[in-house]
């Protein structure tokens, strides 16, 4: 594959997946070469290993000169993609950046159909079943651990934000200490000091997620879907992020495509990248799509 321009930054993780699919990954950047000196850089790679693959990964318009050579390429069996499609294909998130005025892939974007709706309530309700007797027994052994590690309440109750914008209280089995925001609302990190060694395992395992088959049942969260954030953080990330609502159009999830494919992470930069695969998530959704991701949750908790 042959990566032409700057306009997306693929972190390692990404780049350590897509050498999974293609051989070789060479990278051309635009942003300093004529439209003649790119089809000469393209021409050496092409001699020099079997790329088989372009990707427009540039904002600037093609000349007519350089997509003529392109289309060429098509005809002895080298593709060309935009960074768009890529995305979407190879690494199954939703490209978008504050430049962008292309906005034609949010009209795929939208609630579920009444089918898909009771898809998902099928699935949510199996989930509970499923894992009643784990979750009884996470809350039977974590109140003994909590109440020793860290007196206080063994249920950690929050107004998180869900469908349609409103707010729901969301909860969880606790994992840091009672005085945790003492200086404020502040985002949970990798070893985190606020948490106490019991519940710090329950978050790296994410059975302190368990507790919110509860908020299932009720019908305020899915299964599977985007995490649910506090209105705080929400009202920062709609005025940093483009079509950051979009992710408000279904219902929060107990799990999600961004929880298992991005690493754990909180601040603006997390939030972009998590909202490309949640967007991604609604606009593609399928029953297909629902138990992949219930199936490597599953792996992930048990591995």
């Amino acid at each position: 594959m042959i990566i032409l321009g700057d306009r997306y930054t693929f972190s390692q993780l990404e780049l350590n997946r897509l050498k999974k699919q293609f051989k070789k990954i060479n990278h051309i950047s635009y942003k300093t070469l004529s439209a003649q000196e790119s089809m000469e850089e393209i021409e050496k790679l092409l001699d020099s290993n079997s790329s088989k693959l372009i990707l427009l990964n540039t904002k600037a318009i093609l000349p007519s000169e350089l997509l003529t050579y392109l289309t060429k390429l098509e005809i002895h069996g080298v593709r060309y993609i935009t960074i768009e499609r890529f995305l979407e294909t190879y690494l199954h998130k939703c490209f978008i950046t504050e430049e962008s005025t292309d906005v034609a892939f949010l009209e795929n974007i939208h609630a579920y159909t009444h089918f898909q709706y009771i898809q998902k309530r099928v699935i949510d309700y199996l989930s509970i079943l499923m894992l009643l007797l784990p979750t009884l027994f996470a809350i039977g052994y974590s109140m003994y651990r909590i109440r020793k590690e860290s007196p206080g309440s063994l249920f950690f109750r929050q107004r998180r934000v869900g469908l349609g914008e409103q707010e729901f209280c969301c909860i969880k089995l606790r994992s840091m200490h009672p005085n945790a925001e003492k200086n404020g609302a502040q985002f949970a990190s990798t070893d985190d000091p606020r948490t106490f060694p019991w519940g710090s395992k329950l978050r790296y395992t994410k059975l302190d997620e368990l507790i919110q088959l509860w908020n299932v049942f009720k019908g305020e969260m899915h299964f599977v879907g985007p995490r649910p954030e506090r209105k705080i953080w929400t009202r920062e990330f709609e005025k940093a992020i483009p079509y950051y609502t979009q992710r408000h159009l279904v219902a929060p999830g107990i799990t999600g495509l961004a929880q298992i494919k991005y690493q754990y992470g909180s601040g603006q930069l997390d939030a972009k990248q998590k909202l490309m695969y949640d967007l991604y998530y609604i606009k593609n959704w399928s029953i297909f799509l629902e138990v992949e991701i219930i199936w490597k949750t599953i792996l992930f908790v048990l591995t």
